[in-house]
């Protein structure tokens, strides 16, 4: 489904009209009729906008639909209630107690730069000898873990931060060992280490 199908979609199930969400966006209506009919695309401000409004996430509105999220679940947790350790073996931890009768895979995650932060890379590779923006990317999603849950017949991509798991059923099974999903590309790393 396209951006224009989803915007569709997601308003008509929040029981707004065009002119409804105009207003709440401060758009015209034509502008939303645009929007969903694909002649035209949201900015970004926009889009988050749109994502709240509508109770969708931008991912949502932004997937290619190659692998769509059917539920996504976000749960706080506190590290400290775990024996002292290393935070990884911490999340670990936290994982299996959700998941304790699934298959459970680890997962190396690095967001893929758009084609701006490309440009960037490219223009300042001549003087600097690392990609800014994977340095960025890189801190920015540092602390993170990413797991490949599978529990009978679904299957889940789970993020555990300092703060809180997050698990995102997926419409479609992933069995390669490389993937991509959303901006996010991953590799395997095959099942989780008990210790």
């Amino acid at each position: 489904m396209t951006l224009g199908g989803k915007l569709k979609t997601a308003r008509k199930n929040s029981g707004l009209t065009q002119e409804q969400l105009a207003v709440k966006l401060g758009v015209s209506r034509q502008a939303i009729s645009k929007w969903e009919s694909d002649n035209g695309l949201p900015d970004v401000e926009n889009l988050r906008l749109l994502s709240k409004l509508l109770g969708v996430s931008i991912d949502y509105l932004l997937d290619d639909g190659n692998t769509l999220d059917v539920a996504v679940i976000r749960e706080a947790i506190d590290l400290s209630l775990y024996d002292k350790g290393r935070k990884k073996v911490k999340k670990d931890k936290i994982v299996r107690e959700k998941y304790p009768d699934a298959e459970i895979r680890t997962l190396i995650g690095s967001q893929v730069p758009t084609k701006g932060e490309k440009v960037i890379d490219i223009g300042l590779g001549i003087l600097l000898a690392f990609g800014i923006p994977d340095l960025i990317n890189g801190v920015n999603n540092l602390g993170k873990e990413f797991y490949l849950v599978n529990q009978g017949n679904k299957q889940f991509l789970v993020v555990v931060t300092d703060e809180f798991i997050e698990s995102r059923q997926l419409a479609q099974a992933i069995t390669e060992k490389k993937f991509r999903i959303g901006d996010f590309s991953f590799v395997d790393c095959g099942p989780i280490v008990y210790a």
